[in-house]
């Protein structure tokens, strides 16, 4: 679903798809003009040149494509399913900035110890039914701090190691750049494209995920714990999402990160409808400085889902117009103040009075950062209002029996014709190029801009950034007081890397819970 409401009473339920259970995962029109080859996620990752003819290497290559070659059919599950992915602490060779791959030489480091308490802890009240857990050491230690005292074993699987990068191994960057010189480049610039030692690492890494994932949905378990890699957490989401290999380094998986994905089973059989619930939900801030995907970000879009509205009983937008209730209030006050980290330049939000209200709220604590000791000069945030960012006038043209001011129910994109889902889907397109160019007119190099609105808002410009169709839009899920980050490491006119997707752990007592007991097979 995507929760709008009180998430300690909804905050979790499932997300279904809208499309048609032939359509999951099918083939769909390329866009016109993206310039990228396309790489299909099916099981044989058959390889195809579906770039528009009219395309040239000088197009801009911002967007990514979603159009795939075919379908990927995994393994019915006879109830809803939970895997929780998570990602190594730092180890000796991350923090040496050494090329690790699939080698078994480096262990966590006390940093990596620490984050994988962490993580504990921010697991410690979920239940788990199995963990699976790559062999090798850093891997293994982390899901081992992460399980505790849990008596059932962890299963280590040899398809969850880390990417095989052969010759590349126990290299640091200057060292692979003085010895191997082009092919280390194409690594950097086009890792699906790239070869060594005969061998296409990406490739192999996309169906090695398709296989885990064969045994982890085959298992009799409703809640997984998956402890792996970067690279491999990477993939897992991907092949699971129907994404090829030209979204390596787009789904950002960071030390001891933390992405959810949602298994359900379909009616008539057959693979499961899916659902990434979180991306990369870490023990340390989402918004940190640091580098995406191995390269400095200082532009990036934070989206921002608004708080929880009152009248809950009231249709969704009739109350579209009503200020936020006090967990609202708490919400947009917690992420007013896990921004105030960033110099945010821009804030823009749909005119309605819930997203201006956490606009306001955001801009109220970025201009007081001097006297909160969180800068040494005053701030000036501008804010505007962006008509586009506001649905307002399409829900209220949907079926409203089971949409109200409080949540939006697993199935919520079943409340809408076709024509209504275009329009929202057109309409977030649009925001979607305003943010951009929002980004672009900022004059400073390391630009921030915030924009608040509705959860489904939020949904539809994830799918823009990752340049999805509108039967995606079944595919995330976001919560009330929830950001997502988008880093633009090659500026706002290269392409997004999605560094979070429904972030919570900034909500502190009022976080969304990663799992908890199962009411039913359809819901979490």
């Amino acid at each position: 679903m995507l929760s709008a409401g009180v998430p300690l009473v909804g905050g979790d339920q499932l997300l279904l798809h809208r499309r048609n259970p032939s359509l999951l995962l099918h083939a769909f029109k390329p866009i016109a003009f993206s310039s990228f080859i396309v790489r299909s996620s099916s099981s044989s990752l058959k390889e195809l040149d579906i770039s528009s003819s009219s395309s040239s290497e000088g197009d801009d290559d911002r967007q990514l494509s979603s159009t795939l070659s075919g379908s990927v059919s995994f393994p019915p599950v006879k109830v809803a399913k939970r895997v929780v992915l998570v990602r190594h602490g730092q180890s000796t060779w991350n923090a040496e900035g050494r090329i690790q791959g699939s080698s078994d030489f480096s262990i966590l480091t006390q940093k990596g110890e620490a984050q994988a308490e962490t993580s504990r802890q921010m697991l410690i009240d979920d239940s788990f039914d199995i963990c699976f857990s790559s062999p090798l050491k850093r891997s293994k230690r982390t899901a081992e701090v992460i399980w505790g005292s849990r008596k059932e074993e962890i299963l280590t699987d040899s398809d969850l190691r880390e990417i095989d990068l052969y010759s590349f191994q126990g290299l640091l960057k200057h060292e692979g750049i003085a010895k191997f010189g082009a092919a280390f480049g194409q690594w950097q610039k086009d890792a699906p494209n790239f070869n060594i030692d005969g061998h296409y690492p990406v490739r192999e890494l996309w169906t090695r995920a398709t296989s885990c994932w064969n045994k982890i949905l085959v298992h009799d378990s409703r809640s997984v714990l998956v402890v792996a890699h970067n690279a491999v957490n990477q993939a897992l989401v991907a092949t699971a999402m129907g994404l090829g290999t030209e979204y390596f380094r787009i789904l950002l998986q960071s030390n001891c990160g933390v992405s959810v994905l949602d298994f359900v089973p379909r009616p008539e059989g057959g693979s499961p409808y899916i659902c990434l619930n979180r991306l990369n939900q870490t023990p340390g801030s989402p918004i940190a400085a640091g580098s995406s995907a191995g390269r400095k970000a200082g532009n990036r879009i934070i989206l921002v889902c608004h708080g929880s509205q009152g009248n809950p009983e009231a249709s969704n937008f009739d109350a579209g117009d009503t200020s936020m209730d006090m967990l609202g209030i708490i919400q947009s006050q917690k992420t007013a103040e896990l921004l105030l980290d960033l110099k945010v330049k821009s804030i823009v939000s749909s005119p309605r009075v819930t997203p201006t209200e956490t606009a306001n709220a955001i801009a109220r604590v970025q201009e007081a950062a001097e006297c909160l000791g969180a800068d040494c000069l005053p701030r000036y945030v501008e804010t505007k209002q962006m008509k586009d960012l506001d649905i307002h006038d399409i829900l209220n043209r949907s079926k409203k029996d089971s949409v109200n001011a409080s949540s939006l129910q697993s199935g919520w994109i079943n409340e809408f014709e076709d024509g209504l889902l275009t329009e929202l889907w057109d309409r977030s397109g649009t925001a979607w190029k305003s943010l951009l160019n929002e980004l672009s007119n900022e004059s400073e190099p390391d630009n921030v801009v915030v924009a608040v609105g509705h959860p489904i808002v939020t949904v539809g410009l994830l799918g823009h950034c990752l340049n999805l169709t509108k039967d995606w839009m079944g595919s995330f899920h976001v919560d009330a007081g929830s950001i997502s980050v988008i880093d633009f490491p090659d500026g706002p006119s290269g392409r997004g890397v999605v560094r979070c997707i429904n972030y919570t752990a900034h909500l502190g007592r009022w976080l969304i819970p990663i799992t908890k007991a199962t009411q039913g097979d359809e819901e979490f």
